[in-house]
């Protein structure tokens, strides 16, 4: 049985999520300890529980410990499976979390498989679902499966009743990646959203992301925008935010978000995710802050040796980098400091 500290690092949700991703995958038990031990309400909370036992019924698990404010879990993966499956966090606990703890084992099961997950799809401290949709699910394409994410209906905190379906094509292995650079800008495309808020919320979002992308880039624009405004909307609260991707020439793409909070006007939202954006290309590698410590577990198990460019290396990053290193032993080397851009050797299976 794996034994890991989830106490080591940042001590987060991460370290739970790649562990038990990994377990399904390898199907060996996994025992984690001292969960989230140095925050200020230790143990699990509701959206981890979610996505423990949405990756526990992929490989039909034991599960022990799976209750709010433990500290302590034991998975034991017993047998692979296929099919549908349909889970609600119950509050506006991140979606795009719970598919980064199951779609590990997901792309890689015996047959496709197709999740129904109710939550919170735009959420702080979390990448957005159009940012899953729209730019992971591309990149992980790059490695042989095929993820498609429709979003049914958005979710805010703190109401959450966002729901997605979440369809898998697996393969039998991951491809090994090679991707260091980005090149020049090709074209930038996005979704901004609002939720029974007025529709010009959205478009002014749009708007002066778009106005700060044309300044920096001579490139075309394209940024959809989406509103629910009225009364009787199905969406339980209200909410904004606005996703943004950038192509170069070879379709290796970047991303890039903000949400909107009370107090804060659109126009910021929107300058915010494009300036991220620019950001990101100027640093001029192939893979965001955002999607480095997303990718490693899939690197891992390739086949091959990858190497990417990560245009900021983070604590998500080399935390997620020592959790594989304790349950699959990977080479994985690393060139660069936190806080800035950094080269990643991924030695895989």
């Amino acid at each position: 049985m794996f034994e890991i500290d989830g106490s080591y690092g940042e001590g987060g949700g991460q370290i739970l999520r790649t562990s038990i991703s990994l377990a399904a995958l390898t199907m060996k038990p996994v025992r984690i300890s001292k969960i989230r031990a140095g925050r200020p309400k230790p143990g699990l909370r509701r959206q981890h529980l979610t996505g423990i036992q949405l990756t526990g019924e992929l490989v039909d698990a034991s599960i022990e410990g799976l209750e709010v404010g433990s500290t302590e879990i034991i998975f034991i993966p017993q047998k692979r499976k296929s099919g549908s499956f349909s889970i609600d966090v119950g509050t506006a606990g991140s979606i795009s979390l719970i598919l980064q703890a199951v779609l590990l084992p997901a792309v890689l099961a015996p047959e496709p498989v197709v999740f129904q997950v109710r939550g919170g799809t735009d959420v702080k401290w979390s990448p957005p679902v159009d940012y899953m949709r729209n730019v992971f699910a591309q990149v992980l394409g790059r490695l042989g499966p095929t993820v498609e994410i429709e979003q049914k209906k958005r979710g805010h905190y703190p109401r959450g009743g966002g729901e997605i379906i979440c369809k898998v094509t697996p393969v039998k292995e991951l491809k090994s990646l090679n991707l260091v650079d980005f090149g020049e800008p090709s074209f930038v495309e996005g979704i901004s959203h609002c939720v029974k808020l007025p529709a010009h919320v959205a478009e002014r979002q749009a708007s002066s992301a778009e106005q700060v992308i044309r300044e920096n880039f001579d490139v075309e624009v394209s940024i959809e925008t989406e509103s629910y405004s009225k009364k009787d909307d199905h969406h339980l609260g209200p909410g904004s935010g606005i996703v943004l991707w950038v192509d170069d020439g070879n379709g290796t793409r970047l991303g890039a978000d903000s949400l909107g909070d009370r107090g804060v006007r659109a126009e910021s939202v929107g300058m915010k995710a494009a300036e991220q954006l620019v950001n990101e290309v100027s640093r001029g590698n192939a893979i965001d802050s955002h999607l480095g410590d997303m990718m490693i577990p899939y690197l891992a198990v390739a086949t091959g040796e990858s190497k990417i460019g990560i245009s900021d290396v983070t604590s998500h990053l080399t935390t997620n980098m020592w959790t594989i290193k304790q349950i699959l032993g990977t080479t994985i080397q690393l060139e660069g400091e936190i806080g800035k851009p950094g080269i990643l050797k991924v030695l895989g299976q």
